[in-house]
C-alpha cells in the first residue's frame, strides 16, 4: 500500500512537473511571438494537406495603378493586350492619366482519389478578374466589378487529368499548361520555369492535348500533342502542334537540352480569339507584335519546325553563387498559298537567342544582380523575295502564348504583376519582323533578410532592320521597386517604372505589321507606369 501511494505521488509529481514545463514553453513561445514576430510570421503550414484527397489553393493579387497608357478605343476597355501602339489602339498620353484598380483570382482544385493510391488525379484551374467598378450583371469575362457584382466571369484555364503508371512517368490529358520548358508545370515554381528552357518566350499558355513525361533522376523527357484549333472534324482545315523536350543534368550544377516543336497550320485564319482569328495572315499578329504575313485573303498552308537547344547551371541559385541559362532556337517551314491554284509561297528560316546571368552576393537569394540578353533575327525586306527570316512564336495563334516576363523590365518587356492589362512595347521576340537587340540588368537587395527588398533595374532594346523614316533604337527603360513580405508568399510592393522611346518610333510603318507608332505621325510620348500590388499564394 505504501509503494502505491508512493508511486501515485510520483506520477502526480511528473505529471505536475511536465505541465508545468509545456506551460512555460508555451508561454514563452507566446511572448516571442508577441515581441519579435509579425502578422502571419508564425503562420506557416506545417500540417496543410495531410491525407487530403481535395486539395486547393489559389493566388490572389490586387493592384492600383497609374500610367499614361490606355486604349483608345472602348472596346478594348477592361482588358486589354498586345503591343504598346499596335492594333489594339493601346497608346500613350501627355496630358492624360489612367487611375484603376484591378485584380485576380486564380484558384486551383486537385482531386486525387485514395481509391487509386496518387496514380491518378484530376486538376481544373480558372481565372476570375475584373477592374474596380468596371460592370455589373453581364456576361463574360474579364469584368464583374461594379456595384452588385453577379457577372457570369469565370474563365476555365485547366481541366485535365494526370495518370502516374509508373514511378518517373506521367500523362497528361486534356485542357493543360503549354509550357515551352522541361518541367512539369504542376510541380515546378513558376519563377524557374521562367529563367530555364525557352522561359516561356514560345509557348507559355494553356492548350488542349497530351502529354508524357519522363523523370529520372538525370534527365526529363516530355512528348506532347495539342490540338490548337479544331475546325471542321471530317476536314483536314486543322491547327495542330506537336512538342519534344529532352534535358540531362551534368556535372558541377549544369544542364543541357533539346527541343523540337512542329506546327501543321491547316486553319485558313479561322477559329482563334474573337473575330481577330489565328495564324500567320490573322489580325491577331497585329495586336501580339508578331510579324504579318500578307496573302490578302488567299490561303494558305504552313508546316513550321522549331529546333532549339538550351542549358542552365544552378537553376535553383542555391548550390553557389552563380546561375546561368540560355536558349538558341531556329525555326523553319515552308507556306503554300492559294493564289489562282495552290503555288509555293515563303520560306521560313529565323533565330534567337537568349543568355542569361546572375551572381549571388548577400547573405539570401534575393541579394543579386543579373543581366539578360536577347537577339533575333529580322527581315530587311519582308516577304518579297520568298523568304521570311524572323521570328515566329506562339503569339501568331494565341493572344497572349508567348510571354518573356521574367527579363526584369517592365515596359520594354511585359511583366510578371498583370492583370487584365499587358501592352509592352515589345510583346513578341519578333518585334514585329524587325528583330531583336536587347539587354536588361537588375539589381536586387535585402534591406531586411528575408522581409523586405528593394530592386533596381535599366533596359535598352534595338531593332536589327530599320523601318522607314525611323532608326534602331527602340527606347530605354529605368525601373524600381521595393517589396515587404507579410507573410509566407503574401507580399505587398510598389512597382514603377520610365522608358524613353528611341528613333524606332519615328516611324509609321506598316509593312510588317500595324503602324509602329500607332495613330501618332510622330514619336509617341514616352509611356510610364506606377503600381502598388497585393499578392498572396494562398495553400
Amino acid at each position: 500500500m505504501k509503494r502505491k501511494i508512493l508511486l501515485i505521488i510520483g506520477v502526480l509529481f511528473t505529471s505536475f512537473y511536465g505541465f508545468s514545463q509545456v506551460a512555460n514553453y508555451t508561454e514563452n513561445q507566446l511572448q516571442n511571438t508577441s515581441s519579435s514576430s509579425t502578422l502571419f510570421e508564425q503562420d506557416l503550414p506545417y500540417e496543410a494537406g495531410l491525407n487530403k484527397e481535395l486539395t486547393f489553393y489559389a493566388f490572389f493579387i490586387t493592384q492600383g495603378v497609374s500610367t499614361n497608357m490606355y486604349p483608345e478605343s472602348s472596346l478594348f476597355n477592361g482588358q486589354l493586350v498586345g503591343r504598346l501602339f499596335g492594333q489594339n489602339s493601346s497608346t500613350t498620353s501627355s496630358s492624360k492619366t489612367s487611375y484603376y484598380g484591378e485584380q485576380r483570382l486564380i484558384p486551383f482544385f486537385i482531386y486525387e482519389p485514395k481509391l487509386f493510391k496518387g496514380k491518378a488525379l484530376l486538376r481544373a484551374s480558372f481565372e476570375i478578374d475584373w477592374t474596380w467598378g468596371d460592370q455589373a450583371y453581364g456576361v463574360g469575362g474579364n469584368k464583374g466589378g461594379a456595384l452588385s457584382g453577379d457577372q457570369v466571369n469565370i474563365q476555365t484555364q485547366n481541366v485535365e487529368i494526370e495518370f502516374i503508371p509508373a514511378k518517373g512517368w506521367a500523362i497528361n490529358v486534356g485542357l493543360q499548361r503549354l509550357y515551352d520548358t522541361p518541367f512539369n508545370p504542376y510541380r515546378t515554381f513558376f519563377d524557374k520555369m521562367t529563367y530555364t528552357g525557352y522561359r516561356l518566350a514560345y509557348w507559355g499558355s494553356d492548350a488542349v492535348g497530351i502529354s508524357v513525361r519522363r523523370n529520372t533522376d538525370l534527365s526529363k523527357l516530355k512528348l506532347g500533342y495539342y490540338k490548337l484549333y479544331e475546325n471542321s472534324t471530317e476536314l483536314s482545315d486543322d491547327v495542330t502542334l506537336l512538342e519534344f523536350f529532352y534535358r540531362r543534368k551534368l556535372p558541377k550544377y549544369w544542364n543541357v537540352g533539346a527541343s523540337v516543336y512542329g506546327i501543321l497550320d491547316r486553319g485558313k485564319n479561322t477559329g482563334g480569339v474573337s473575330v481577330f482569328g489565328q495564324g500567320l495572315t490573322s489580325v491577331l499578329t497585329a495586336y501580339n507584335g508578331a510579324y504579318l504575313f500578307n496573302f490578302g485573303t488567299n490561303d494558305y498552308t504552313a508546316d513550321i519546325y522549331w529546333l532549339g537547344t538550351f542549358f542552365s547551371r544552378n537553376p535553383d541559385f542555391i548550390m553557389d553563387r552563380y546561375q546561368l541559362s540560355g536558349f538558341f532556337s531556329y525555326n523553319l517551314g515552308h507556306v503554300n498559298v492559294n493564289q489562282e491554284g495552290w503555288e509555293d509561297g515563303v520560306d521560313v528560316s529565323g533565330f534567337a537567342l537568349n543568355a542569361r546571368g546572375a551572381y549571388r552576393y548577400g547573405q539570401t537569394l534575393n541579394d543579386y544582380v543579373s543581366v539578360d540578353y536577347v537577339y533575333s533575327s529580322g527581315d530587311p525586306n519582308g516577304i518579297s523575295d520568298g523568304k521570311y527570316t524572323g521570328v515566329i512564336t506562339g503569339n501568331t495563334w494565341g493572344l497572349p502564348a508567348s510571354i518573356f516576363i521574367s527579363s526584369g523590365a517592365y515596359l520594354l518587356f511585359p511583366h510578371i504583376n498583370v492583370v487584365n492589362r499587358f501592352t509592352p512595347v515589345v510583346s513578341d521576340l519578333s518585334n514585329m519582323g524587325y528583330g531583336l537587340n536587347a539587354f536588361t540588368l537588375n539589381a536586387h537587395h535585402d534591406i531586411i533578410p528575408h522581409k523586405l527588398n528593394i530592386k533596381i533595374g535599366m533596359a535598352q532594346g534595338f531593332s536589327n532592320v530599320v523601318p522607314q523614316n525611323g532608326g534602331s533604337n527602340i527606347g530605354t527603360e529605368l525601373n524600381a521597386a521595393i517589396k515587404y513580405k507579410l507573410g509566407a508568399f503574401m507580399s505587398v510592393e510598389l512597382h514603377g517604372a520610365d522608358m524613353w522611346l528611341g528613333e524606332f518610333f519615328d516611324s509609321n510603318d506598316s509593312n510588317y505589321s500595324s503602324d509602329i507608332n500607332g495613330s501618332y505621325d510622330v514619336r509617341p510620348p514616352n509611356p510610364w507606369t506606377v503600381f502598388i500590388v497585393y499578392k498572396w499564394l494562398l495553400f
